[in-house]
């Protein structure tokens, strides 16, 4: 005679879910935080220009936040502009977001901006316009051939540095499309 099975579906509350075979736990992203085993619903970015995320619960999530400063690094003329643009136009720039706007206004970071004015560049200078500029002012400025400036030397550095900010970027925005297709 073979043994009988119980079911687990008698009474209430139902042991099984309805209409469902399977048993397995929803899954939950945790807090990205050592030690917390709250939910991590809240992405903050892990670095600027980034797209990696940390997933914080909300406390961490207001801790990680509590010393950021948009304004830090500008300077006082600089900040005066940045608060009355971010006034006067928030869906101009949120539509940078859905790149709406071209280069030059805001689908390049505040460093690029810099090092393509370095390498003396309009702001919507394609890949080969910044590497034919390094180039040509990478020749001008190399130490070999200004053996005892040292201005040289400084703004070949400069110059150098210029190029592998624009270059990192383009490997980067070239990245992220390559995902997205």
């Amino acid at each position: 005679m073979a043994k009988a099975t119980r079911s687990d579906n008698w009474g209430f509350p139902r042991w099984s879910s309805y209409g469902a075979k399977g048993t397995a736990a929803a899954r939950i992203r945790l807090c990205d935080r050592e030690g917390c085993n709250e939910a991590g619903d809240r992405p903050a970015p892990k670095a600027p220009n980034r797209p990696d995320r940390w997933y914080f619960c909300e406390p961490h999530a207001a801790e990680y936040n509590k010393n950021w400063n948009y304004f830090a690094g500008l300077s006082a003329e600089e900040a005066v502009r940045q608060a009355a643009e971010a006034e006067d136009g928030p869906a101009y720039r949120a539509s940078a977001h859905y790149q709406w706007a071209g280069p030059g206004d805001g689908t390049r970071s505040r460093d690029e901006m810099r090092a393509l004015d370095v390498l003396d560049l309009p702001p919507d200078a394609d890949g080969a316009a910044v590497k034919a500029a390094y180039r040509r002012m990478a020749k001008e400025n190399h130490p070999d051939v200004n053996a005892d400036d040292k201005e040289a030397a400084t703004r070949f550095q400069q110059i150098q540095a210029s190029y592998d900010v624009l270059r990192k970027a383009d490997e980067r925005r070239a990245a992220v499309a390559s995902a997205t297709i």
